[in-house]
């Protein structure tokens, strides 16, 4: 099992610093999603099932794409930000 997991992990790492945004930005409607279901006319049951499976999803996409980005891709990240933000 441990294998397994290493070698995901390498293979999410290979990925391009633009994979790892986009599966990183995808989180968003995700989670947008989750929480906006919550205003469907449907039963409290549904609306429990919908909000773990996008929830989930979101948390996927976001571990996913940090997984993608690594260490070195999170700092052009935060450095593309402070930038834009200036």
């Amino acid at each position: 099992m441990k294998q397994l997991l290493q070698r995901i992990k390498r293979w999410l790492a290979s990925l391009s610093f633009r994979t790892g945004v986009v599966v990183l930005l995808c989180c968003i409607p995700f989670y947008i999603a989750s929480f906006a279901q919550m205003a469907l006319p449907i039963s409290a049951q549904a609306k429990g099932i919908l909000w773990v499976v996008l929830f989930g999803l979101a948390k996927t996409c976001q571990y996913g794409g940090i997984t993608i980005l690594g260490v070195e891709g999170m700092r052009r990240l935060k450095a593309w930000w402070k930038r834009k933000k200036n």
